[in-house]
């Protein structure tokens, strides 16, 4: 850029005071000092925008690099899972299983309980009676009633 020492520094100030005048000085040094700031904040603002542009070139490049390693991974799986299911095709394709060497066929797996997949509850019932646990369901009528003090005998 403009290579500014003290000397020319100087040099500019003391033509400035005889050109403009003492009066004027401070008043056209304060709007240099704002043009020169705002020319500053629009050059930075210009970089950033630059620096945001070429960052973004590059993460679109790293985006299809990596889309299309993932499309890659994603065509070499659906070869891998047709030769799979093919192999096993080939392997499932004899009418019983026990023409297969060393293979056993075991019965299917029935769960001894009858009602397996019913939860039992794990708390006894005489600790659910003697700690007052409600086992039955009942109606708001008939638990008032059940709780209704009684009265004496009528006279």
């Amino acid at each position: 850029m403009i290579d500014l020492g003290v000397s020319k520094i100087m040099l500019i100030g003391a033509v400035a005071l005889i050109v403009i005048g003492p009066e004027k000085l401070p008043r056209v040094a304060r709007t240099v000092g704002t043009l020169l700031g705002k020319a500053q904040r629009y050059v930075a603002d210009v970089k950033n925008e630059v620096n945001r542009s070429m960052e973004l070139d590059e993460l679109k490049k790293m985006k299809e690099t990596v889309e299309g390693a993932a499309r890659d991974v994603e065509n070499s799986i659906q070869t891998h899972t047709s030769d799979f299911e093919k192999s096993w095709s080939e392997a499932t394709s004899q009418d019983s299983y026990g023409d297969l060497p060393g293979m056993i066929v075991y019965p299917e797996y029935k769960h001894p309980k009858k009602k397996w997949r019913l939860k039992t509850g794990a708390t006894p019932q005489w600790y659910k009676a003697r700690s007052g646990v409600r086992t039955r369901a009942q109606s708001g009528a008939a638990r008032v009633a059940r709780f209704r003090p009684q009265s004496g005998p009528r006279s």
